[in-house]
C-alpha cells in the first residue's frame, strides 16, 4: 500500500502525493488511520468504466433472466426476504 500520512502533506504540499502516484494510488493516513485514496485521472476513468461495465451486465444477464423464465414472485416483502434467507450462498 502506498502511503503517505497526512501531516506529510501540510509539510510537503502536494508534492508529497505527486511522488507516491507514481507509484500507484495513494492512501492517506489521518489520525493514523486511512481517510483517503488519491488516484490519477486515468486510473479513476477506468474504475469508474468498469463499474459501468459491471452494472450494464448486470442489467443484461437480469434481462435474459426475465426472457427465460429464471424470475419467482413473491406476494410480499417479507415473503421474498424469506426466499433470500433460505438460498445457499454464491
Amino acid at each position: 500500500m502506498n502511503i503517505v500520512p497526512a501531516q506529510e502533506i501540510k509539510r510537503r504540499g502536494i508534492a508529497a502525493v505527486d511522488e507516491a502516484l507514481a507509484q500507484g494510488p495513494v492512501h492517506i493516513i489521518k489520525n493514523n488511520r486511512p481517510q483517503y485514496v488519491v488516484l490519477t485521472e486515468e486510473r479513476y476513468s477506468e474504475l469508474i468504466e468498469s463499474q459501468e461495465e459491471a452494472a450494464l451486465a448486470r442489467i443484461k444477464a437480469s434481462l435474459e433472466d426475465a426472457k427465460a423464465g429464471r424470475v419467482t414472485r413473491h406476494d410480499s416483502v417479507e415473503a421474498l426476504m424469506q426466499h433470500l434467507d433460505s438460498e445457499p450462498a454464491t
